[in-house]
């Protein structure tokens, strides 16, 4: 296992080599089901996103076969980012200045405190108003 050489462009974040899988066996990160020329498992194309609190804040596993979808991963990264600085819960398809979710723990008061651009609520067929909405 090897870190980019120095005379590479320096990114900043880690990239790690894993020439004899090591690292692929211990994370899981072998697909099963797709083998190279020797008949050994291929890496999965793994994505790990780890938050300055150095805990796992997503993972997504993808086939060998299968590439990245850098679209997702940079939206996930967006809603990542913004729910651990605001109150809030993202959509599907959410993208970065989409409006998001009040979380349903906030009161209406707590809620109009700290979202001056206004919430909406969703109607629903229950009646309840869970579904709240606010630029954030």
């Amino acid at each position: 296992m090897a870190v980019s050489s120095s005379t590479e462009k320096t990114l900043p974040f880690p990239i790690i080599a894993d020439h004899n899988r090591a690292l692929s066996i211990e994370l899981g990160m072998l697909d099963p089901d797709e083998r190279d020329s020797d008949g050994l498992p291929l890496t999965a194309r793994c994505v790990f996103v780890i938050g300055p609190d150095k805990k796992m804040k997503l993972s997504i596993l993808y086939p060998a076969t299968t590439g990245r979808n850098f679209d997702e991963l940079l939206r996930a990264i967006d809603s990542l980012q913004l729910t651990a600085q605001k109150k809030v819960a993202t959509p599907v398809d959410w993208k970065l200045g989409d409006k998001a979710m009040v979380i349903p723990s906030l009161s209406d008061a707590e809620a109009a405190a700290l979202f001056p651009n206004g919430v909406t609520t969703k109607e629903v067929p229950s009646g309840k108003n869970y579904l709240r909405y606010t630029q954030p």
